[in-house]
């Protein structure tokens, strides 16, 4: 696994998209997970200051997305997420929060993924379970 080319790729596609918008950006990968950062600061921020949870969740989506691809043929088949579940544990009004997708169950048609989500003191701050379908490109 040359995991410099995946992080490229992934990083790559992300350009013009919210994943830009949000500065997230895939930092590591590895046989079972894939690590993705976002920083923390006003454009992230609901109005009381804080880490909005939609940016949080928005973080989870995209790496628990991006790492299904691990297990598909990309050329005949792409993923779609079907279901997100997000519990909010701690604020953070500034710093990095970092985003690890392990799989935990890998079917034909469907991954189920944990997202662990913590900032730069390993301090938890959201775990998210997220449901991806498998589907066949046309």
């Amino acid at each position: 696994m040359d995991k410099k080319a995946i992080l490229k790729a992934f990083n790559e596609r992300s350009k013009h998209t919210l994943m830009e918008t949000l500065d997230i950006e895939y930092i590591a990968v590895g046989d079972d997970f894939l690590i993705a950062k976002m920083p923390v600061n006003s454009s992230v921020h609901q109005p009381y200051g804080q880490l909005h949870g939609g940016a949080t969740a928005a973080l989870a989506e995209s790496v628990g997305s991006a790492a299904s691809n691990f297990f598909i043929d990309s050329k005949t088949q792409f993923i779609n997420g079907i279901q997100l579940s997000i519990n909010h544990i701690k604020s953070k009004r500034e710093g990095v929060v970092f985003a690890t997708a392990k799989n935990i169950h890998k079917g034909k048609s469907t991954h189920l993924w944990e997202v662990t989500i913590v900032d730069e003191e390993d301090n938890l701050i959201s775990v998210a379970k997220m449901t991806n379908i498998v589907l066949e490109r046309r």
